[in-house]
């Protein structure tokens, strides 16, 4: 299970860091990926560590979001800052590819960020 905490509203050039956690998986022997979902659009995958700890970002966050795993704690965060109005969505982290269990994906309740202009 994944469990996603963090989020709120933030102003246009504020920051903000979300927490992922794990109970039965093990985040160092797996990618895990932070996706978010806006309004009218489709999830994306925007950051994403590698099992090896390389990490990949999508354009539209490189340079402002990081993506980064605590072994120990078992969990992955995403800091973000310099955010932006369009960075306003719903986020989720999971696997990559994204966790599926009894033929279904699963995806946690995710939290909202709201950046205000």
């Amino acid at each position: 299970q994944l469990v996603e905490s963090g989020g709120g509203l933030v102003q246009a050039g504020g920051s903000m860091t979300l927490s992922c956690a794990a109970s039965k998986i093990l985040l160092w022997r797996v990618d895990v990926g932070w996706y978010r979902e806006a309004p009218g659009k489709e999830r994306e995958l925007i950051a994403r560590i590698t099992e090896d700890g390389y990490k990949i970002y999508a354009d539209s966050v490189k340079g402002r979001f990081g993506i980064f795993r605590d072994s120990a704690k078992n969990t992955v965060d995403l800091h973000m800052e310099n955010l932006k109005p369009e960075d306003t969505a719903r986020y989720y982290c999971n696997t990559v590819p994204a966790f599926v269990a009894a033929g279904a994906t699963y995806w946690g309740q995710g939290v909202q960020v709201t950046v205000s202009s």
